[in-house]
């Protein structure tokens, strides 16, 4: 049986990492494994970005990789967290019945979902903002080493 809760909160907090991929589709699930990907690559530009400032162009590009995989998955743990609970029990758990426990929505779901909306609309938005203003930034050194 595959809780409704438990594939929330994976998906807000292992998301990343393809945890709520893992618990609900097994191992075998190409995506599960796929999403570590951006984060490790997000995660390198971060640690670049440290290290080297805010100037270097592999940092704003890969930066915002981890943020945009984080934003991905806390959208994904909120479509999980309002999945009726029929909906829900048909696709994980078609063996119960169409309202069993697993599928049902309590507290612990609903707090899973607030969570990721306001942290996930807040990291979404520092990504998009982060990329912009160093492709910008970047755009105005290069015109200015044209013009000189």
């Amino acid at each position: 049986m595959k809780s409704k809760t438990v594939a929330t909160w994976l998906a807000f907090l292992g998301g990343p990492f393809g945890l709520h991929r893992f618990y609900l589709h097994g191992f075998g699930d190409w995506l599960g494994w796929l999403l570590p990907v951006p984060t490790l690559l997000g995660a390198y530009g971060v640690l670049r970005m440290g290290s080297l400032g805010t100037n270097d162009p592999l940092s704003w590009v890969l930066t915002p990789l981890l943020g945009f995989t984080f934003a991905g998955c806390c959208l994904t743990a909120i479509v999980y967290g309002l999945k009726k609970p029929e909906e829900w029990n048909a696709r994980f758990n078609p063996q119960a019945a169409p309202d069993a426990e697993p599928g049902r929505t309590g507290w612990a779901t609903i707090w899973a979902i607030v969570m990721a909306l306001m942290i996930g609309a807040g990291v979404l938005m520092t990504s998009i903002v982060m990329s912009m203003q160093g492709y910008f930034e970047h755009q105005v050194e290069e015109g200015r080493r044209i013009s000189q």
